[in-house]
C-alpha cells in the first residue's frame, strides 16, 4: 500500500510541478524575461530544464526518505555487494569442514546404532556370575604379617580358576580375568595382619555372562567366629489360627527365614541363604489341624554349630501358644 501511494504522490507531484514550469516559462517568454544575459527564449529554456531538474530531485529525495532499501541501494551497494562476496569466500572452507562434520556424524551414529543393538544382543546372553554372587571363601590366619600379600594372591588365584571355568568352559584357565581394586586389596593386606583367624568373601560386582572377558570383584574379610550354636532359635514368629491355610502359612515360612537370614549376617555370617530341614518343615505342614483361635509360634533352630563361613542350617518348629 505504501509503494502505490509513494508512485500516486509521484505522478501528481511531477504532473503540478511540470505545469507550474511550463507556465513559468510562457509568462517569462512572453514577458521578454532575461536570465544571465541569455536571449528571453533561452531563458524559457532554461527555466524549464531547471523545472523539470527540480522534479526530479523532489522525486528522489521524496523515494529517499521513504524507502531504506532504496537509500541503501543507492550509497551501500556496492559495499554490500564487496562483503558478500568476502562472506561466501569465508564461507567456502567453512562449508568444506561441515560437509565433512555432517559425514563424521552420519558414520558415528550408525556405528552408534549397531553398537547398541549388538550390546543388546550381548547382554541378552546367559548370565552365569550374578551381582553379589561368591566366587569363593576362604578361611585364614597368619603368624606372619608379611605373608599376607602372597597368602592373598593364593585366594585371588583360586577365584580366578573357579570364574574362568564359569565364564569360559572348555578353555585352559591361563589368563586373569577376575580384577580387584589395588585400594581394596591393600586394605584387605592390613585387614588379616593380624594374628586372628579371618574369612575371606570374594564377591562379583555385577553380573556376568556367558564368554566375557572380566570379572570385577571385591573383597570382604570378618573375624571368624562362632554365628549359631546347635539347639539355638534364631527366629520366632507368632500368627493367629484364624482360616489358616497351607498357602499362608507358606507366607509365614518364608517370613520367618527371611527373619532368620537376616539375623545371622547381622551376626556376621557371609551366607547368603538358610538351608531347611525338610523332614522338620514336612512336619509342620502336617500340623494344620490347629483348633481356631489359637495362637502358633513358629520358631527356626539351628541343626548345628555355624561359623562365620559356614551354610547356617535350620529345622521349623511348631508350638501351640495359650491365649
Amino acid at each position: 500500500m505504501a509503494g502505490w501511494l509513494l508512485i500516486i504522490v509521484l505522478l501528481l507531484l511531477g504532473g503540478t510541478l511540470s505545469t507550474l514550469g511550463d507556465l513559468l516559462g510562457s509568462r517569462i517568454g512572453k514577458a521578454r524575461l532575461s536570465i544571465f544575459k541569455l536571449r528571453p527564449r533561452r531563458t524559457a529554456v532554461l527555466i524549464t530544464i531547471l523545472t523539470g531538474s527540480l522534479i526530479s530531485a523532489i522525486s528522489l529525495s521524496l523515494m529517499l526518505l521513504v524507502s531504506r532499501e532504496l537509500r541503501v541501494g543507492l550509497f551501500e551497494l556496492d559495499d554490500i555487494q564487496a562483503k558478500l562476496k568476502e562472506s561466501k569466500q569465508a564461507l567456502l572452507p567453512l562449508k568444506k569442514q561441515r560437509e565433512t562434520l555432517e559425514l563424521k556424524i552420519k558414520k558415528a551414529e550408525t556405528e552408534l546404532v549397531k553398537l547398541g543393538k549388538d550390546l543388546f544382543a550381548f547382554r541378552q546372553g546367559e548370565v552365569v556370575i550374578a551381582s553379589g554372587q561368591s566366587l569363593g571363601t576362604f578361611t585364614v590366619k597368619l603368624e606372619n604379617k608379611s605373608k599376607a600379600k602372597e597368602e592373598i594372591e593364593n585366594i585371588l588365584g583360586k577365584v580366578n580358576f573357579n570364574a574362568f571355568i564359569r565364564v569360559k568352559p572348555g578353555k585352559k584357565p591361563i589368563s586373569r580375568i577376575v580384577l580387584v581394586r589395588r585400594d581394596h586389596i591393600k586394605r584387605l593386606e592390613d585387614q588379616i595382619s593380624d594374628k586372628r583367624e579371618w574369612v575371606i568373601n570374594i564377591r562379583s560386582a555385577s553380573n556376568v555372562l556367558l564368554g566375557e572377558g572380566f570379572v570385577y570383584a571385591f573383597p570382604e574379610a570378618l573375624p571368624n567366629k562362632n554365628i549359631v550354636r546347635k539347639g539355638e532359635i534364631i527366629a520366632s514368629l507368632n500368627i493367629r489360627n484364624i482360616k489358616l491355610t497351607r498357602n499362608f502359612l507358606q507366607k509365614q515360612i518364608k517370613i520367618l527365614l527371611a527373619s532368620t537370614l537376616a539375623e545371622v549376617k547381622r551376626r556376621g555370617a557371609f551366607t547368603t541363604e538358610i538351608q531347611v530341614d525338610s523332614n522338620s518343615l514336612q512336619k509342620l505342614f502336617d500340623q494344620l489341624e490347629f483348633k481356631k483361635e489359637s495362637i502358633l509360634k513358629l520358631d527356626s533352630i539351628s541343626t548345628s554349630n555355624s561359623d562365620t563361613a559356614d551354610k547356617v542350617s535350620v529345622r521349623l518348629r511348631v508350638l501351640k501358644q495359650p491365649i
